[in-house]
């Protein structure tokens, strides 16, 4: 492995005002003020807006940060930033999330994400680069009966076009590693949550749905398992990363071997979405978004599997360990109480005081 320093370095991240993206780029611009972040995004409207004119306008306060708004679908733009930047270092969290989504929207799927990823390897391409880091998903494992998954197990029955495109970058990524010598890392995310977070994840659709109270659907009849992964845990093991590529090598036939990586970042400990909900709702009555007499149990309907889901995830890291001596250990609980308190203060203080 390559140990990298990031002081002094100019970062790209694409998606930079997106959940992950901007909690990245504020810690990179609080731990690495030598080095300069660019913040690449399309500020679209999958959701709200909103949400991303305020994690941009945070990251506007530092100096030491510029922002390109543009769609990566654009090979002039992309390759104009990288030219004018010239970054020793890419992280790419820009996508179209979303496994439903992408079943009545297909086109913004191929358009983001495979599309989109190719202009930034094309980009590493003509602009050589320390280290490429970019999202690929735990939605890549799909039908997978063994668990917990290994970055090592076989990928090739995906139940959503999500889960596809994903896979596709994975694949593309390591013919670019190994075509162009690009040390590159891919990093299967799971669940993730947190403050200011995605409003198309379960548990802030919930919350919305039981502040207005709407009925919220538990899919597979509550049979379903989640590794929720807090979001300081994901920028954790991000920055950890980040820091240490894939090694260029030769292998025992004298050609090189593809300096390229792939973790997962999950919490190694599945929840029950019962469970999940359970405690979801008694944080959203300790922070005051519901009344405290609020009766989850009669907003709850079981229904069947939705296409494009699958029944459990479980993220095996191992490996994330050995390599970078860290493990996500955020508890659930913890981890909702600030998501809790956080809705509170953005939804009934901030947008409507």
């Amino acid at each position: 492995m390559q140990q990298i320093s990031l002081q002094g370095k100019h970062i790209l991240v694409t998606g930079a005002v997106g959940f992950i993206g901007f909690f990245l780029a504020k810690r990179l611009l609080e731990n690495y003020p030598t080095a300069q972040i660019i913040g690449f995004d399309n500020i679209n409207d999958y959701y709200d807006v909103r949400l991303k004119e305020k994690r941009l306008e945070q990251l506007l306060k530092y100096k030491n940060f510029v922002f390109v708004k543009g769609n990566l679908a654009n090979k002039e733009l992309v390759l104009s930033a990288f030219q004018k930047y010239r970054p020793e270092i890419v992280v790419n969290l820009a996508a179209q999330a979303g496994v439903r989504y992408s079943i009545t929207n297909p086109d913004a799927y191929i358009e983001a994400n495979l599309i989109g990823f190719f202009h930034i390897l094309e980009g590493c391409r003509r602009n050589p680069v320390e280290h490429l880091v970019y999202a690929s998903s735990s939605s890549v494992y799909g039908m997978n009966k063994k668990v917990p998954y290994s970055t090592a197990d076989q990928v090739d029955n995906p139940v959503s076009l999500y889960a596809a495109t994903k896979k596709s970058d994975e694949l593309m990524a390591h013919a670019y590693s190994k075509l162009y010598d690009i040390p590159a890392t891919g990093l299967r995310f799971f669940t993730v949550y947190g403050p200011m977070g995605r409003p198309d994840m379960a548990y802030f659709s919930f919350t919305d749905k039981l502040c207005h109270g709407e009925e919220i659907q538990i899919f597979n009849y509550g049979k379903c398992q989640r590794d929720f992964t807090y979001i300081d845990d994901i920028v954790e093991g991000v920055i950890r990363v980040m820091r240490g590529a894939p090694s260029r090598m030769i292998g025992s036939d004298g050609l090189p071997i593809p300096p390229y990586a792939l973790y997962n970042i999950g919490n190694n400990h599945p929840e029950n979405l019962m469970d999940f909900v359970q405690i979801l709702g008694e944080e959203l009555i300790r922070a005051k978004v519901i009344p405290p007499d609020f009766d989850i149990a009669a907003h709850i309907k079981l229904v069947p599997m939705q296409p494009g889901d699958v029944p459990v995830t479980y993220a095996d890291t191992d490996d994330l360990e050995r390599d970078f001596g860290f493990r996500p250990s955020t508890d659930l609980r913890q981890g909702l109480r600030k998501f809790a308190e956080w809705y509170r203060e953005f939804y009934f203080e901030d947008l409507k005081g």
